[in-house]
Order: C-alpha cells, then sequence, then structure tokens
C-alpha cells in the first residue's frame, strides 16, 4: 500500500470542505494507465461524483457535488448523474480540459448543463441505452415505484416496465428495484431485494430473497440473494453483486446456477466492467434497519470503503482504491474508457470556476 493522501472535498450545504483522506494499492495508477481507463464513483452519502484519474504516475481526484450522487450512466458526449429529485446532464467540454488548471493535466471535462426534476423517486441506477431511432435513450431504475423508466420533459417520469408480480404503480417501494443490465442497447436484467407487492415489503427479510429477473419475461433468472445489486452483462457473461455476502458472482442464465469469482471486504455495490477487469464499489455499513441482520455486518468493523479490482480471469485483487475518511458509502462505479485525467471543472473549496460561451463571444 502507498502512504495516505488526502484531498479535499467540496463544501456540502453551509459546510467548509472536508478533508478526504485516501490510500491505494502501489500498482493502481500503472493499471488505470495499461487499462486506458479512468473511474467516476459516485457517494450519496457525502453527495459527490468523484472522477479518479492519473497524471504523472500520481492518482488525481475531481469532485462534483450532487445532493445523494448515485446512479451514473457515461454516454458519447453526456454523463447523466442521478441525485435527489432529479437527473442531471453533464456535457463533455474535453476541448477546454488542457486549458483546466493545471494546464495540459487533464484529457475530459464534464460540466453540468441541465437536468430534469423527477421529484423524490429514490432513483437508484442508470443506464443508456438505443432508441429505435438510433438515439441516446436513458433508462432509469425508479426505486420508489417499482419499475423502470424513461425520461419527458412534460412529466416527473414515463413508466416503461415492471416485475409482474407489482400490480400497480404506488410511490412504495415494493420490491427495491435496484440495478439494471443492458445487453445490446436494452435493458435485460434487473435486481430486486425480494419478489413482493406488499408496500415496504422487501424489508421483512433480506438474507435470501433478493432476484434477478429477466426483463423480457420478468421471471426469476436466480434466486436466493442477500441484497443483490448491479447486474451487469459483459463479454457474453452476466454477473452479479451478491452485496450482503461482499461477492461477486456470475450467473448462468439458463441454470440460475452461480459462481463466485471474488469476496471483496466490502458491501459490494457499483460494478463497472472493463476488459478483463471489474471496478466493485465498497461500503462500510452500519447497524440500521436497513442493514442489520445482514450476514456481511457481522464484520462491520473490518469492512472498506472505496474500490477494489478484480482480475476477472482469476478472482486475484489486482488493485485497491480505500476512503479513510471522508466517505463512508460508494453507491456507483463506472469506467470512462480513454480518458487519463478527467475533471469537473471545480477548483476545491472555491465552487463553480468554468463558464462556457459561444466561440463568437
Amino acid at each position: 500500500m502507498t502512504a495516505p493522501d488526502a484531498a479535499p472535498l467540496p463544501p456540502t450545504g453551509t459546510r467548509g470542505p472536508t478533508e478526504v483522506r485516501f490510500h491505494h494499492s502501489t500498482g493502481l495508477p500503472a493499471l488505470l494507465s495499461e487499462a486506458g481507463c479512468s473511474l467516476l464513483v459516485s457517494t450519496y452519502q457525502a453527495g459527490q461524483v468523484v472522477a479518479v484519474g492519473v497524471a504523472e504516475e500520481q492518482l488525481t481526484f475531481s469532485f462534483r457535488r450532487f445532493d445523494k450522487a448515485m446512479g451514473l450512466a457515461l454516454g458519447a458526449d453526456v454523463l447523466a448523474v442521478a441525485g435527489k429529485g432529479q437527473v442531471w446532464m453533464l456535457r463533455d467540454h474535453s476541448d477546454l480540459a488542457p486549458r483546466m488548471a493545471p494546464p495540459g493535466r487533464h484529457d475530459r471535462c464534464w460540466l453540468p448543463r441541465s437536468s430534469t426534476v423527477t421529484g423524490e423517486i429514490a432513483c437508484h441506477e442508470i443506464a443508456w441505452g438505443t432508441a429505435p431511432d438510433g438515439s441516446p435513450d436513458l433508462w432509469i431504475v425508479n426505486t420508489r415505484f417499482s419499475c423502470l423508466a424513461g425520461l419527458d420533459h412534460r412529466y416527473s417520469f414515463v413508466p416503461r416496465w415492471r416485475p409482474p408480480f407489482i400490480s400497480s404503480l404506488a410511490p412504495q417501494d415494493r420490491c427495491h428495484l435496484n440495478g439494471l443490465a443492458m445487453r445490446d442497447g436494452a435493458p435485460a436484467y434487473v435486481t430486486v431485494m425480494a419478489r413482493t407487492d406488499e408496500p415496504g415489503g422487501w424489508r421483512a427479510s433480506r438474507n435470501d430473497t433478493g432476484a434477478v429477473l429477466d426483463v423480457a419475461s420478468g421471471a426469476p433468472v436466480t434466486t436466493g440473494l442477500a441484497m443483490p445489486h448491479s447486474p451487469r452483462w459483459h463479454d457474453g457473461r452476466l454477473y452479479v453483486l451478491n452485496s450482503g455476502l461482499g461477492r461477486l458472482e456470475t450467473v448462468d442464465p439458463a441454470t440460475g446456477q452461480r459462481d463466485v469469482v471474488a469476496a471483496v471486504p466490502g458491501y459490494a455495490r457499483g460494478l463497472a466492467l472493463h476488459g478483463d477487469l471489474a471496478f466493485v464499489g465498497l461500503s462500510r455499513i452500519r447497524e440500521t434497519s436497513t442493514f442489520g441482520g445482514v450476514p456481511i455486518a457481522a464484520y462491520h468493523d473490518q469492512l472498506k470503503c472505496g474500490v477494489g479490482v478484480i482480475q476477472l480471469s482469476t478472482g486475484t485483487t489486482v488493485g485497491t482504491l480505500e476512503f479513510a475518511s471522508g466517505v463512508e458509502e460508494i453507491f456507483d462505479v463506472q469506467v470512462a474508457p480513454g480518458a487519463r485525467c478527467p475533471t469537473f471543472g471545480e477548483s476545491a473549496g472555491e465552487g463553480d470556476d468554468v463558464w462556457v460561451v459561444p466561440q463568437q463571444a
């Protein structure tokens, strides 16, 4: 491990900047460089999206505040961020990136340009798909209404799919629908914590009631998971985080059989797959009404918060990033392919300091 380092977290509300202390495995900067990518990480507890890149063989961090930042979806020229009561759109202004301080360091830059107000729908994961006309199509996991939805400026949201056991559209978080896997530009699989139609019914038992559902049929693909999250389709295989057990697993869609790829030292939530690497979000948890009694809670004093990097072919942990203070929970992790050192254009403690105007101005 490297020696601990620190970065200032931008202000939350009326509070001043919070120092975030972190440390990482010695080879993580080289690993990201060799993989040709950087990371985007959201934490709803701290209300931040963090871009993690590499410059001069050192990790770099850029923070952007979003109230209750959760799901992230990176498209060709836009980054969507699910926040409290709205979904933000950050446009890619990478032509400006090299001019950001310090000059020449950054190669990607995302700046907020608009948002759609959804109201409090507890939006969890979001993902870009492809509309019939070939245009980008954003799908959102509307957890409070137990459905998948789209966005339209005329409405709070547009319901597009719900599990067959959910009898009606209601703001009751019946099954805790939370994760979405895309395949060929369309929703393919979702995760739920329980197949129940009762308001808040998933809370009754969480250790073995989780399931992965097939969107096309609505049928369960595999069952018996503990608080599952983040299903992903990658290189012809289905992956899922069995969060309550701290495991990354593969699922055979034909039989429902699951195999453990790796165990991780945290509540696993947020998964990005890139080549032979899995970037897994890790959270510390406390004994609460949500997490109390979950199997991994027995090890709460040993859990880490950060990102673990797993080699898929071997199940070996090949890199780690751990937040020692300032951040306790990770929600989503996304890979930014081809990005070396991204930025959100903020200076710590100074707020927004970038304005984009037409060139003729």
